[in-house]
């Protein structure tokens, strides 16, 4: 059975309305159905609130839950919302986090901004691989990120469909540039990339629970990939990306 560790999922409502269980229970009820032993969880609060508040909330929500890693929410240092990035991370890596997010469309700025570089470069230092989703951010300025900082790693979600193109030609000019599982949607496409670019490019990741699990779970293990390669997209991967220790070393 191929070990699952989920590199993208929520705690948190959100405000278009119930898309499933959004509390540690629930959470962890899918999990056991699913199969997915552990997962990184980021706060909708520090999404659709406020990065400093949700990143708090997580840690406290998760304290004493050996199956879960917080992933707290980054911003850029122009209004001087979160600590200095040398600070800020020092006290992710307190509490345990195992990586950070981004929204740079929803949160207003470039992820290729000069604001965000010291952040970003903070983030490579320590070892804490960064999230976002393709809608976010957009091919060109994730390419721009990951070619200023080759030792962070990105991990690009919900990618959708008929994206190969473009995401082949941003995996070939990269090499830190990674692919989550969450809407992967290409016919095939996850087979196709591991053959292409080698399955260590690839993350499990659900966008759970406001994408069905059971999608990127289905995706993986009803796949044409080798037992071997199943296991380094199901859990490997990323557990050679996050600092330790932690619950995933």
């Amino acid at each position: 059975m191929t070990r699952l560790h989920d590199a993208n999922c929520r705690l948190g409502g959100y405000p278009w309305g119930v898309v499933g269980g959004s509390a540690v229970p629930d959470l962890l009820s899918a999990m056991d159905r699913l199969g997915i032993e552990r997962a990184l969880v980021s706060h909708t609060m520090a999404w659709r609130h406020d990065p400093a508040t949700g990143n708090r909330r997580v840690v406290a929500e998760l304290r004493g839950q050996q199956r879960l890693r917080p992933c707290w929410v980054a911003l850029p240092e122009s209004c001087g919302e979160l600590d200095k990035p040398d600070r800020f991370v020092a006290a992710a890596l307190a509490a345990g986090v195992g990586a950070m997010r981004v929204y740079p469309k929803d949160h207003g700025f470039d992820l290729d901004d000069p604001d965000f570089a010291h952040y970003a470069a903070a983030f490579a230092e320590a070892g804490l691989p960064l999230l976002v989703d393709l809608a976010e951010a957009g091919w060109r300025p994730i390419e721009a990120l990951a070619t200023a900082h080759p030792r962070l790693a990105v991990i690009v979600c919900q990618t959708g469909y008929r994206v190969l193109r473009q995401a082949m030609a941003v995996l070939g000019r990269t090499e830190n540039v990674h692919l989550d599982l969450s809407d992967l949607s290409t016919h095939e496409g996850l087979e196709w990339l591991a053959a292409t670019v080698g399955p260590h490019r690839l993350v499990f990741g659900t966008g759970g629970p406001l994408r069905d699990p059971a999608e990127a779970v289905t995706r993986l293990l009803w796949s044409e990939l080798s037992d071997d390669d199943a296991a380094a997209v199901g859990h490997a991967n990323l557990e050679a990306m996050l600092p330790g220790p932690g619950v995933f070393g």
